[in-house]
């Protein structure tokens, strides 16, 4: 079994909701996969009427009142997308080759190490008239697009109740996404699950035929789930493969060297995390295929397995990282995002918030409590979303209102559940707070705490609202944005050229001190253990075993660097005195908890 290879060895991630809605429109015509959100179905249906009205063509909206409103809203918005992705590439494939002509650039962004470059240095070295036609009439059917990828949120999957007052079966929010994607036409795409295990869309899978192999052993719509360990890949594959679902690909991403939601290991460091995978790799290979066959036996003999693609993502930042986790680690493929939120060319950021991503330093990205679904969540200070919040705290009207209703999941106080960003849920914490037995400083903190939950599904679709010129909710157009800690190191406004020379040597786009992407991880968790530290009793033994098991895992993993360094898998010497210095932070925290 396989699918469609891309030519480039990454791809551009899931950003926010409104950040890569379009990205494939952007860059899937010269080969790149990239992914889009379908979990906002209200600013897909934006994008249609958008797209429908950049081709000349009538719009018809899809009311909330049809039945399955949300999934079709996505299907034809996914089609949409798949027929503008190939008009582009026929575009593509009928350019003249010329110095700036966009077949010019397909294959100028391609890597050295691609047969396909090769084949496109050497068409640029021939003389003779005849053997040049015949190799430039093969690039030209070489011409391929890059995937459309979509991702699904598993934690955003509320309910939805009809006109009784009924849950309406399959019409969740996350499942009539998942219809709404295996409905579409696309092809040779990928479904990217993030957020951890949801036992009844993982169930649903099986009842759509596109996600089975065809005769020939391949699948139209493969099927990656985003981990943060091998644990978490083994346990949502095994699930799976038991149901006759194939999982196609494990993206890792980094617990906490991310962007958006971040989901913190317990002190298990990205290193150690590829090299168990990269030892257990064969063994997951096999042990999923067991049960994979077993569940489909009676509907097809599978003579040729899938190979399963480890893919990792968070962080990256140079083109030595890159080919450290390709080679040592051997990664198939590598995701970059955050530096795209820099590249207008393939993501839709307003000019403002461009603006202020430039300008971004360390202290400025930062792991806040923002998110209402109690995650934690990089984030970008200073972003007109941190404005609208403080605005409505000042007019004594903490939260905001609840357009969108995508978050609501608190039923703290209300037997429907409410979003944690809402007015109503802010009021009535709020008074909870104030009513309790809580010192003033007490109080204070866990006020700050409830201040800092913002509207995310506002807040992430707005900026593509504004480089459109739609209203995407009235009077609520500010910007929330997340970008991953590694942004901080960025400072231009590239090209999808430069960024793609960056990411296989061509070129240096950074300047200045950047750690090691290992090293911005560690100090990373080196935080929140500082964190967890202040937040621990340590008289309780439950939560000093916590705390010395996420310690030990830091530890272990400075260990497991130190090692590599020696080995000179990792060569520059800054590493290690980064790693030192690392080290010498958490003897001065355990220490201090310790005297605690």
């Amino acid at each position: 079994m396989k699918n469609a290879i891309s030519p480039h060895q990454f791809h551009i991630p899931v950003m926010g909701i409104a950040y890569t809605i379009d990205t494939p429109v952007k860059v899937a015509h010269f080969g790149i996969n990239s992914s889009i959100s379908i979990i906002e179905d209200h600013l897909i249906e934006k994008m249609r009427a958008y797209y429908y009205k950049l081709n000349n063509e009538p719009f018809l909206p899809i009311s909330k009142k049809e039945p399955n409103y949300r999934a079709k809203r996505i299907t034809d918005y996914l089609n949409l997308i798949s027929e503008e992705v190939k008009k582009k590439v026929e575009e593509v494939k009928t350019a003249a080759f010329s110095g700036t002509s966009e077949i010019t650039k397909y294959f100028e962004m391609l890597p050295e190490v691609s047969e396909l470059k090769q084949k496109y240095l050497k068409f640029l070295q021939l003389t003779d008239p005849l053997e040049k036609e015949s190799l430039e009439s093969e690039l030209r059917n070489e011409v391929k697009p890059g995937a459309i990828e979509v991702n699904i949120m598993t934690k955003i999957d509320s309910d939805q109740i009809d006109d009784n007052k009924e849950v309406i079966e399959n019409g969740s929010d996350a499942l009539q996404a998942l219809k709404g994607y295996a409905e579409s036409n696309l092809e040779h795409s990928t479904l990217v699950f993030s957020a951890g295990m949801n036992p009844r869309l993982f169930n649903y899978l099986s009842s759509f035929k596109t996600f089975h192999p065809d005769n020939n052993g391949n699948f139209s719509k493969a099927i990656a789930i985003k981990v943060s360990d091998y644990r978490s890949a083994l346990i949502q594959g095994k699930y799976l493969a038991k149901r006759g679902i194939w999982v196609s690909e494990f993206r890792i991403e980094s617990g906490l060297n991310c962007g958006g939601h971040a989901f913190a290991t317990d002190g298990y460091l990205m290193g150690p995390i590829l090299e168990e995978f990269k030892q257990k790799k064969d063994e997951l290979q096999s042990e999923l295929s067991a049960l994979y066959q077993n569940a489909v036996a009676e509907e097809a003999e599978i003579s040729e397995l899938p190979e399963i693609k480890i893919t990792v993502q968070g962080g990256i930042g140079t083109f030595e990282e890159d080919t450290l986790l390709k080679d040592y680690f051997q990664a198939d493929a590598t995701g970059w995002g955050s530096p795209f939120l820099l590249c207008p060319e393939a993501t839709n950021v307003d000019s403002e918030t461009l603006g202020k991503l430039q300008q971004s330093k360390e202290e400025d990205i930062v792991l806040s409590h923002s998110s209402p679904l109690g995650v934690r969540f990089n984030y970008l200070k200073g972003a007109s979303g941190e404005d609208f919040r403080r605005k409505n705290l000042l007019r004594n009207k903490p939260g905001s209102s609840c357009p969108e209703k995508l978050l609501e999941a608190n039923t703290e106080f209300t037997e429907k559940p409410i979003c944690t960003a809402s007015h109503k849920y802010q009021k009535l914490k709020l008074k909870q707070i104030q009513d309790s037995d809580l010192s003033s400083a007490e109080k204070a903190k866990e006020a700050n705490l409830l201040f800092q939950k913002e509207c995310l599904c506002t807040g992430l679709c707005n900026s593509v609202a504004k480089n459109y010129d739609f209203t995407f909710v009235k009077k609520m157009d500010f910007v929330t944005v997340c970008p991953g800690p590694n942004l901080a190191y960025f400072s231009g406004k590239y090209s999808l050229q430069e960024l793609t020379d960056h990411i296989y040597g061509r070129t240096n786009v950074l300047s200045g001190y950047r750690p090691h992407m290992f090293i911005k991880e560690l100090q990373l968790y080196i935080d929140y253990l500082k964190e967890l530290a202040d937040s621990t009793d340590f008289s309780n033994k439950r939560e000093v075993k916590k705390f010395s098991r996420f310690t030990q895992n830091l530890e272990e993993g400075i260990d497991y660097y130190k090692n590599l360094f020696f080995r000179e898998v990792i060569k520059e010497n800054q590493f290690l005195t980064d790693l030192l210095i690392c080290e010498s932070r958490i003897l001065e925290i355990t220490q201090q908890a310790e005297v605690v």
